[in-house]
């Protein structure tokens, strides 16, 4: 019996987060449990982020039935242009559609959108249950009607970041942590990433950042802005607990080539003052922005000169387009914020 061809034999890969997009999805919050004792502002605030979004294209949305009427009234109050909002009937167990929603790819000489569906096993079977998250990819495609490449493998969204030309940059920390695939070698897990979402070259940090609960996801730390640009969090308190976190990843950063043996541009971005709930340490972190066609939502933690140093770094890094700066400092509560929220379907 013939192997079946991976999608990067079939001559598909994953487009860089800057290239065009038609939509981004999101899956409603619903579980309360998410953000214990502080879940009332939530789903206005993903509104808000809706609004946003459907400035500059379409948002489409996961959510059980039960929710689209509350959900199209605060889309609605937030001034979203509901001409690019549609809610699909996709039932969930929770809103971080980066890791439980599909990983898209596209055949630049066909023009082919395709879905890669990765194993979701929350972050390591830290919040059971999640067999509604496991069944969004295989919904999204036959609601759009795209071929879908199933992979056996646990991997989240969030754990990777790609610059669209053959690099992926991940941490060891998630995709090596023997909660997520025990039985698979480094090596193993690299040709994965390869075969699924063609690319050539897999380049490892180390830790993540104190608060993160999914075992250090690389979206809260370093990300790609350009095919030999990458743009990093770094911690200048030296008391801080991620700072010596945070300058060994930096060391490797500086210590990477690009595929032709030059460095990488490397760009800094500072990290908020450490924010805590009900004195937990949260993963807050501006590296959790999200890229869209003519803007870049930015995290923003109600610490002015922070906030805007960062949006600063970021208006370098992507000129031409907008810098929303979005208060996520609810949103954090429930570990993650504006990158770990959404999924973009690339054009």
């Amino acid at each position: 019996m013939a192997a079946k061809k991976t999608p990067a034999v079939l001559g598909f890969r994953m487009p860089a987060e800057w290239e065009p997009q038609v939509a981004v999805w999101l899956s409603w919050p619903h579980n309360l449990k998410t953000w214990p004792g502080n879940f009332r502002p939530i789903p206005a605030k993903f509104a808000e982020i809706v609004a946003h979004i459907s400035r500059f294209q379409e948002v489409r949305i996961n959510a059980a039935h039960a929710l689209h009427k509350r959900a199209w009234a605060l889309i609605e109050k937030a001034g979203a242009d509901t001409t690019h909002v549609t809610l699909f009937d996709h039932p969930t167990n929770d809103a971080w559609c980066r890791d439980h929603g599909p990983i898209f790819v596209k055949n630049d000489r066909t023009g082919e959108v395709a879905v890669t569906d990765w194993e979701h096993n929350a972050w390591g079977g830290k919040y059971p249950p999640y067999d509604l998250d496991n069944t969004i990819p295989p919904k999204i495609a036959s609601a759009l009607g795209i071929r879908r490449f199933e992979k056996k493998m646990v991997m989240e969204g969030g754990s990777i970041d790609v610059n669209g030309a053959g690099l992926l940059l991940t941490s060891e920390s998630c995709l090596l942590n023997k909660n997520r695939n025990p039985t698979m070698t480094r090596a193993e897990i690299e040709q994965a990433l390869r075969d699924y979402l063609g690319v050539h070259t897999v380049l490892w940090l180390g830790d993540g950042i104190v608060g993160d609960d999914t075992d250090g996801h690389i979206d809260d730390m370093a990300r790609f802005f350009s095919t030999n640009g990458i743009v990093t969090v770094v911690e200048t308190n030296k008391r801080d607990k991620n700072y010596p976190i945070l300058a060994e990843n930096l060391e490797r950063l500086h210590a990477l080539r690009t595929p032709t043996g030059r460095k990488f541009t490397i760009a800094s971005l500072p990290m908020p003052k450490p924010c805590f709930y009900e004195g937990q340490q949260l993963p807050a972190s501006y590296a959790n922005f999200l890229v869209i066609n003519g803007a870049v939502l930015m995290p923003a933690f109600r610490q002015p000169g922070r906030d805007a140093a960062a949006a600063e770094v970021l208006a370098a890094c992507f000129p031409g387009r907008e810098i929303i700066p979005v208060d996520c400092l609810e949103l954090v509560w429930g570990l993650g914020t504006l990158h770990c929220i959404s999924q973009q379907q690339p054009k």
